[in-house]
């Protein structure tokens, strides 16, 4: 530990520069692998957090609030004539040499070791079993909030994943409550932390302060998007000006009446009399000048309605609503792939089983631990040819006797690109197919196989309901059921061997 004010900040300007070096040098080197790049971000960002920590220790020091680096300097450094400059220096040269005569143990101990250290830990990151290391997001339970919250519809998780940043469905009635702020606050709160998690050297703080300071200038404008045009406490239907007695508000109904006071946070409530006289008060007072006893209460539960009773507060509230709305927009861009990688991961589960979905977990941690981004552009593979089990292209007499040229596109699967005639026969009974068949509302049977195209499903499923009637599909007869051996039965069949114990 340096023993004077202006050792300790040689030391810190040395440790500096040593960081500096470091992470440039680790920034430098190509990662192996997904799981190694995460790594390496986690490390210059620990050295960008140390950076920071001993710049602020300097900063203190060179600001010298107690007067010692100015002491020190007048005491060791300044001298009035040339000569007894000297003869301080020799003095203080003498103090060290006496010192390190008397304690031979003493030495300089460089820390060069300490932060190679650095480039070679491996950093504890918690992610949870859904998330797979960063893969897919894991937003079960900010789906269970909002399927269970007054301005949430019951749905599906992935159908949940697709439409998570369309908040501008949600009506305004039910973004001035407080459960609906608390559910925003909670999606920052997660979807910063995997920010942090997944991409550290992402500024997060930087881009919300860029974003605060746009909206505040956007909502003293009133262009924040879904909010109008103007502040949403003031933006009302009514135009008090039109008005000049209160039988004339009257005639308004009560309903319009309860949407004026309410976009005011006044009391919605009694008779269209008193909404009226109510509302009426505003044409000569204004809303920070009203009395008290007209707001709303301030909630006490999740389950109220106003988010406060002060009309300048209701004001701000709303400002802060609409800048958590922005945020999470921004940080759903910064994570669209990550989302779109967890849909399809929800979509897919549908039509897993638990020894399926265990299996293919495993098989994504080993490919997270061996797979390296570079490996395709070391392997010539000119003709762009599939890769085989030993990792290199497949002989090409065997790409065209399999005809894995020819692609074959099914529109119930969302137009995905099936190569081979192999693949295509097979991706019939696959989760992808599965899952558009149910999206279109058709039994996945063997009257189907061959149909790609979704006009031609619904036509033949038409013809079966007419042929049939509505109600004729038997699934004991017609529903199939596969057994771990691959033998395919129909379900009383299945049911049946199964409570013999024969499968």
């Amino acid at each position: 530990m340096a023993s004077t004010v202006l050792e300790a900040t040689r030391a810190a300007h040395e440790d500096l520069e040593r960081l500096e070096r470091l992470a440039v040098r680790e920034l430098q080197r190509d990662p192996a692998n997904a799981r190694d790049r995460l790594f390496q971000s986690h490390r210059v960002r620990h050295m960008l957090d140390l950076v920071v920590s001993t710049s602020d220790k300097l900063v203190e020091i060179y600001e010298d609030k107690d007067s010692a680096r100015k002491d020190e300097i007048n005491t060791h450094l300044t001298a009035p004539t040339q000569s007894l400059l000297f003869n301080k220096y020799y003095e203080r040269l003498k103090e060290i040499r006496d010192y390190h005569r008397r304690n031979p143990s003493a030495r300089f101990v460089s820390t060069t070791d300490d932060y190679e250290e650095l480039l070679k830990e491996e950093p504890v990151i918690e992610f949870t079993g859904e998330e797979a290391f960063g893969r897919y997001l894991d937003l079960h339970e900010l789906y269970n909030e909002f399927i269970n919250s007054k301005f949430g519809t019951p749905m599906e998780y992935s159908a949940y994943v697709g439409c998570f940043s369309q908040i501008e469905k949600i009506s305004q009635s039910h973004k001035k409550t407080r459960q609906y702020r608390e559910y925003l606050e909670h999606i920052l709160e997660y979807l910063t932390s995997f920010l942090y998690r997944t991409e550290p050297l992402q500024d997060v703080e930087k881009i919300f302060a860029k974003l605060e300071s746009e909206v505040q200038e956007r909502w003293a404008n009133g262009e924040v998007p879904g909010w109008g045009n103007k502040s949403t406490v003031e933006e009302s239907e009514i135009d008090l000006d039109y008005y000049s007695t209160v039988d004339e508000l009257v005639e308004l109904g009560p309903e319009k009446l309860k949407q004026a006071l309410a976009a005011r946070g006044l009391k919605s409530g009694g008779t269209v009399q008193q909404r009226a006289e109510r509302l009426f008060l505003l044409k000569h007072t204004p809303l920070e000048q009203l009395d008290r006893k007209h707001f709303a209460k301030v909630p006490r539960t999740k389950d109220d309605s106003n988010v406060t009773s002060n009309g300048n507060n209701f004001k701000d509230d709303l400002k802060e609503i609409a800048l958590m709305e922005v945020k999470m927009k921004r940080l759903c861009e910064l994570l669209d792939e990550v989302f779109v990688r967890t849909k399809e991961n929800a979509e897919k589960k549908l039509t897993l089983t638990y020894e399926e979905m265990e299996a293919e977990r495993e098989e994504e941690e080993v490919q997270a631990d061996t797979e390296s981004d570079d490996e395709e552009q070391q392997i010539y593979n000119p003709l762009k040819l599939p890769m085989g089990w030993d990792g290199k292209p497949i002989p090409y007499w065997l790409y065209k006797l399999h005809g894995l040229g020819q692609e074959f596109k099914c529109e119930i699967c969302g137009n995905h690109s099936y190569w081979g005639r192999r693949a295509y026969e097979r991706h019939f009974k696959e989760w992808r197919h599965q899952h558009g068949m149910r999206c279109l509302g058709i039994p996945n049977t063997k009257n189907f196989n061959e149909i790609t195209s979704i006009d031609e499903a619904k036509g033949l499923w038409e013809k079966i309901q007419s042929r049939q009637g509505l109600n004729k599909w038997r699934p004991d007869l017609e529903e199939e059921y596969e057994d771990q051996e691959g033998n395919i039965y129909n379900k009383k069949t299945y049911t049946d061997l199964q409570r013999q114990g024969l499968i």
